[in-house]
Formats: C-alpha cells, sequence, structure tokens
C-alpha cells in the first residue's frame, strides 16, 4: 500500500474490487476509501473520504463488498448529516428505514412527468421574471457575497410551509460557521421537521465533497419515489462540487482541461443533475447556488451548468452595492417557463414590460449622468420614474434577515404581485414618491 495525501494505491492478492466500492483502513477501519481506478491486475487506486493520519505502508485494508451506501427513511427529518449518513448534530444515532447506494441511475424517460407546473416561491422578483419549475432546476448564480446563501435560506422559509414537502439541504464546501447558521434558522423558522441537512464542509478532503450530493441526491429520491412527497433540494454550491472534482482528478493524475478543470467534468455535472427531475406523481424541485469565479460567467464550470437549468437568478454586485435585496440582475435572469402557454398571458405581458422599461432605463443611464434627468424627453421621462419605481417595488425584506434589518420579513403572493407591477406600468401611481415602493410587500403597505 503506498499513501499520498487523499490518495491511496492498495495491492490485492487476487478479485480486485470494482470501481466505485468502499474499502476500509486505517486503524479501527476508520479510513473509509473510494476505488478510482484499476491500475494493473494486482493493484487499484482510491480517494480517501476523511483524513489518512494514522495510515502507514503494510496496513491492511478491508472489503465492504458494495458501493458507499446512506440511511433512507422519514427518521431522517430533522436531521443533519454527514456524506456518510451519519448524524453530526449530536442528537444520537437514527432508525434508517434502509441503506442505499449513493449512485442511483436517472429515472426513464416513461416515468418522467411531461406537464409544466409553476412553483410560486413569494419573491417578487423570482416569481415575476424567473419563475421556478416545479421539478425543475434553477440556478442562484454570483459573485462571492451578492446573497446566494441568504437567498436559498428565505427559499427554504418560504416553501417549506407552501408546498408541504420535504427541504432537503445540501452544502457542498460550506465553511461550518454557515453550516450552523443555517441550522438554526430552519430551527428558529419552525421547519426543521421537514428538513434534511447534508453538509460537506470545506474542510474535509475532495472525496467527501465531491461525493456529498450523490448522498443528498439518494435521500431526495427516497422522498420522491417511496414516499410519493415532493422535494425541494437547495444545493450550495454547485461551483465547489465542480472544484472538488477538479481535485480529485488532479489528485488521481489526470491531464487537465481548459482552464486547469478537469476533462470530466461535464460527464460528472450530467451525472448528478439528471438524477433531479419530477415523476407523474412527484417531484424534486432543485435551487442551486453557483459561485461565479471573478464575476466571469464565461467560465467552464459556470456554461456547463447553465446547460442544466431551466430558470437562472443571475444576481449583481451592483444591484447589492446600491443595496436593491434581492440583489437580481432583471436582464439578465431568465426562464423557460415565460411564455403565454405556461405562465399565461398576463403575467408573460407584464413580465417583458417590466423587463423593457428596465431595459430602456439602462440605455438611458449615460445621457442622463453626462446631460441630466431634464434632458430627456416627456415620455423617457416617464419611462424612467416608472423603472425607478419597479426596481424598488422588486425588493423585499426577507424574514431570515429579520434580526439584522430590523423590519419584519414578507412573501407576496404571485397574484398579488402581478396587479401591483401592472399598476405601476400604468403609470398609476406617478405621484408617490419613489422611496415608498423601496422594501415593501405589496402596495397595500402604502395605502395604495
Amino acid at each position: 500500500m503506498a499513501v499520498r495525501g487523499s490518495v491511496v494505491d492498495v495491492r490485492f492478492e487476487r478479485d480486485l474490487p470494482e470501481v466505485r466500492h468502499m474499502l476500509a483502513s486505517g486503524p479501527d477501519g476508520a479510513v473509509q476509501l473510494e476505488v478510482m481506478a484499476h491500475l494493473d491486475a494486482r493493484t487499484v487506486r482510491c480517494l480517501a473520504f476523511n483524513a489518512t493520519q494514522g495510515m502507514a505502508r503494510g496496513d491492511a485494508v478491508l472489503r465492504s463488498g458494495g458501493t458507499l451506501e446512506v440511511p433512507v427513511g422519514p427518521a431522517l427529518l430533522g436531521r443533519v448529516f454527514d456524506v456518510f449518513g451519519q448524524p453530526i448534530d449530536g442528537n444520537g444515532p437514527v432508525a434508517a428505514q434502509a441503506l442505499r447506494s449513493i449512485y442511483q441511475p436517472p429515472i426513464g424517460l416513461e416515468r418522467q412527468a411531461v406537464s409544466t407546473e409553476i412553483l410560486p416561491t413569494g419573491i417578487k422578483a423570482i416569481d415575476l421574471l424567473a419563475p421556478l419549475e416545479r421539478g425543475g432546476k434553477a440556478g442562484l448564480f454570483g459573485g462571492a457575497g451578492v446573497g446566494k446563501t441568504v437567498l436559498i435560506s428565505e427559499l427554504i422559509h418560504n416553501m417549506a410551509a407552501r408546498h408541504r414537502g420535504v427541504s432537503l439541504f445540501c452544502g457542498i464546501g460550506e465553511r461550518s460557521r454557515e453550516a450552523e447558521e443555517l441550522v438554526r434558522d430552519v430551527r428558529d423558522a419552525g421547519v426543521l421537521d421537514h428538513t434534511v441537512l447534508v453538509f460537506g464542509q470545506m474542510n474535509e478532503p475532495p472525496g467527501a465533497r465531491f461525493r456529498v450530493g450523490h448522498s443528498a441526491l439518494t435521500m431526495a429520491e427516497y422522498f420522491r419515489d417511496d414516499e410519493q412527497r415532493d422535494v425541494l433540494l437547495l444545493i450550495d454550491n454547485v461551483f465547489r462540487f465542480v472544484q472538488a472534482g477538479s481535485e480529485v482528478s488532479g489528485l488521481m493524475g489526470r491531464l487537465s482541461s481548459r482552464m486547469g478543470y478537469q476533462p470530466t467534468m461535464a460527464t460528472e455535472l450530467a451525472e448528478l443533475q439528471e438524477r433531479i427531475t419530477s415523476t407523474t406523481s412527484s417531484a424534486i424541485t432543485s435551487v442551486q447556488a453557483v459561485y461565479v469565479p471573478a464575476d466571469d460567467f464565461t467560465d467552464p464550470a459556470v456554461v456547463h451548468t447553465f446547460g442544466h437549468l431551466s430558470a437562472s437568478v443571475v444576481l449583481s454586485r451592483d444591484r447589492a452595492t446600491q443595496g436593491f435585496y434581492p440583489a437580481m440582475d432583471p436582464l439578465r435572469s431568465t426562464s423557460s417557463l415565460l411564455a403565454p402557454d405556461t405562465v399565461g398571458a398576463r403575467h408573460d405581458r407584464i413580465a417583458r414590460e417590466t423587463r423593457s422599461t428596465l431595459a430602456v432605463f439602462e440605455d438611458l443611464k449615460d445621457i442622463i449622468a453626462m446631460l441630466g434627468f431634464e434632458e430627456l424627453s416627456e415620455e423617457d421621462q416617464r419611462v424612467v420614474g416608472r423603472a425607478r419605481r419597479l426596481e424598488r417595488y422588486l425588493t423585499q425584506p426577507f424574514q431570515v434577515t429579520e434580526a439584522f434589518t430590523g423590519q419584519e420579513g414578507r412573501a407576496v403572493a404571485l397574484e398579488d404581485m402581478l396587479s401591483d407591477c401592472e399598476r405601476i406600468l400604468a403609470d398609476e401611481l406617478a405621484d408617490v414618491p419613489e422611496q415608498d415602493f423601496y422594501m415593501i410587500g405589496t402596495l397595500r403597505e402604502i395605502g395604495r
């Protein structure tokens, strides 16, 4: 046996274990190894899922006879797990209904649902301009510090009660501080009993971070297939999954591809994403945070992720610095559902008019900066007034930030939001000061 960091080469006299089978070694068999490749007729190369301290050349290695398995069942609700399905919340063992391999095939096309249905979130900007699909995949794209994790926490809060299903949070490369805050927020929101949390934290070896998404998906598939319950799967964040795959690829000695990423990135990402889908009876709906390195949306990890999504919510640093929260860019955020035959003709028209108004305002900003607002035509002045009110109306106080802002959080019904936007676009509220629209729920709060 040879040990080089997280990479362990193991020699067998006969009957090599299959790729992806688990082995155990080290003191008391504590080090879990996954077979990644066969080097020759007697040697396999493995990746350690935990620290390899204490292992030495010549140590015995035990076969498990199968792949990594995690517990599934209703007893998982309200608990926090690691990549192995071991509880890490200090509340004792879990009475699992069964153990299942983390490598499951995606469901066949004949079992997949073909209808399209909107999943309201209560967040105005998302419901209007980038509506989420039940059983679809939505991405939250943004650089560091623009509000991806806060938005995901708000989605857990708003939707756990709404869709009456199971929320499953998967933290890939999470900081321990963020994990602790999330568990506390979910508990304080009163939705912990309907939530399962799975973490592969930032300080863990790349193997654990690379496989924690598969562990979480296996748990989610149990609730979808066995209990026929809708599942909201929140992943934070997909870039860390790609990053862990890149580390694993480097440790395995593979040559890197474009911009240093692993040559197998597209395959690995698809293997995870294709398991997230709807059946005719229930659905896994996924909202995935995607870190954008250096705010570069042409990064290969970001480009590959875009292709799997039905909705993309792009968070903008410029809007965050202006105090518009959620810091969603209304011109770059998109959804495949935004069509008359899916969301309805009225919603489609209001969304297009809103986007058009904000786009004209964006084009006029340079003229306003150079010549002043008064130099615009009367029509352009009306458009700018409309756009500035819409920008402020689409901000929203969140339930999960009440402790920091002192403002009570709001969740807004889709019909209320559409009616409010329709009135703003019709200039019914041109006499109301712009600042009155900032950080409110509906127009009823300003007496209109």
